[in-house]
């Protein structure tokens, strides 16, 4: 239903959570508990959570920063400021606004970083014609780096970090990567998809126009307040609450505990009312929500590592093993959450590898086949529920999910072709 839009992604997941409530969880219908165990059935509770889930107030921090940056033209300023510097050429701008994201995305949360980057080009996407394609180019542009970005470092999205947990433990593997190995491998491999991607990306969808106009500053709009400050209070506001995103894990604040400074602020500054609060695309949070509702059913069940544990991996070439493993989580990131997946897979992976050793020794070991478990849930993008950012693209409008699933399938693809040349280059090196 998701793919097929048959009817609206938020309904889909609306009723998805519905249907689970009723009929599987602790609290669902007397006829569908008879005969399953109270520990087997999902919790009503975490189910209903999804819709409060504290990415929700990520993503809904992130919408009113938008909302607010737009009414001050702080966006429309900062767009300016990077023609300024990048240039007007069109193609030219994505190659520079999907470099900065991808870089931005190795170090700061992908959701965070794509909040950034959509509010920034906000005012631009709003100047082009009907039916330019250049502005799904210009929104997938920003979802590809963000997802893409956080496999250049341990720490630019959790598998990452999960993947060198099991790496490194001395109770286990024991392969002492250290961050800097990880970086050397993985950033050039992220830029370099990234220029893949741009260059597919104007292809698929090229620009009407070659030149983008800079935004026009005059006659912004009039904010009622008392307080003769309160532009300068609102910058000081949004350059925190990106500071402490950009350097959460100096400053010790979660992201999405973050979000809460805007939300709460802007509110009580009366820059963002009861008004602007009914303009927010709050169907993107109910899709993101019946995605969350998903992957903890999908995980809980016990569906999910049944089907792994299933495969009988000990009859196969170890080249299938690591390129079927790689595409399993491919495939499950794609509609629950990467984390999950990654939680879920990799300590069934980790043993799988310890116990097949000898055969992995010749494609670059237990390293290689861990490593590209967390690379590839990276590069599931194919639903709007796949990611945080790809919600977030979606709800800027004009983007289908038929784009949305082409453009991930291709990443899909080229990261296939990228991650067993570099395996094949590894054990030559061997």
């Amino acid at each position: 239903m998701w793919i097929t839009e048959y009817i609206p992604s938020w309904i889909t997941s609306v009723s998805l959570t519905t249907l689970l409530l009723f009929t599987v969880s602790d609290s669902a219908l007397n006829f569908c508990r008879l005969g399953v165990p109270q520990e087997e059935l999902l919790s009503n509770r975490i189910l209903i959570a999804s819709f409060a889930d504290p990415v929700i107030f990520l993503f809904l921090g992130g919408f009113i920063l938008a909302a607010v940056a737009s009414k001050f033209y702080i966006d429309r300023k900062i767009a300016n400021g990077v023609i300024k510097v990048i240039g007007t050429r069109s193609t030219y701008y994505l190659l520079g606004i999907m470099l900065v994201t991808a870089l931005c995305s190795m170090f700061v949360s992908n959701t965070a970083t794509a909040i950034m980057m959509l509010t920034l080009v906000g005012p631009i996407l709003k100047d082009f014609e009907k039916g330019d394609k250049g502005k799904i180019a210009l929104v997938l542009g920003i979802t590809v780096a963000a997802n893409l970005g956080g496999m250049g470092t341990p720490i630019g999205t959790p598998p990452n970090a999960i993947a060198m947990k099991y790496l490194n433990d001395p109770a286990g593997l024991n392969l002492n990567i250290s961050f800097g190995e990880w970086t050397m491998v993985f950033a050039p491999l992220a830029i370099a998809l990234v220029l893949i991607m741009w260059y597919i990306l104007t292809k698929l969808f090229p620009f009407n126009n070659k030149n983008l106009k800079k935004m026009d500053l005059s006659n912004p709009p009039k904010v009622e307040s008392e307080n003769p400050y309160i532009e300068y209070i609102v910058y000081i506001i949004i350059s925190a609450t990106i500071a402490l995103w950009c350097f959460d894990r100096f400053f010790g604040v979660n992201p999405n505990v973050v979000a809460f400074i805007p939300i709460a602020l802007f509110c009580l500054l009366g820059v963002f009312g009861k008004d602007d609060l009914a303009n927010i695309d709050w169907s993107v949070l109910r899709l993101v929500a019946g995605g969350f509702a998903l992957g903890f059913a999908f995980q809980e069940s016990g569906l999910a590592y049944k089907l792994i544990t299933s495969i009988d991996f000990t009859t196969i070439s170890p080249w299938i093993i690591m390129l079927s493993s790689w595409l399993i989580c491919y495939a499950l990131s794609n509609f629950i959450s990467n984390t999950a997946t990654v939680n879920l897979l990799i300590p069934i992976f980790v043993a799988l590898a310890s116990s097949l050793s000898g055969e992995f020794d010749h494609i670059g070991g237990a390293k290689t086949f861990i490593i590209g478990v967390a690379v590839f849930a990276s590069m599931a993008m194919v639903l709007p529920v796949s990611t945080p950012p790809n919600a977030l693209a979606f709800s800027k409008g004009g983007l289908s999910k038929k784009d949305l699933a082409k453009v991930g399938l291709i990443v899909g693809g080229i990261g296939i072709v990228a991650c067993v040349s570099m395996v094949l280059v590894m054990s030559l090196i061997r």
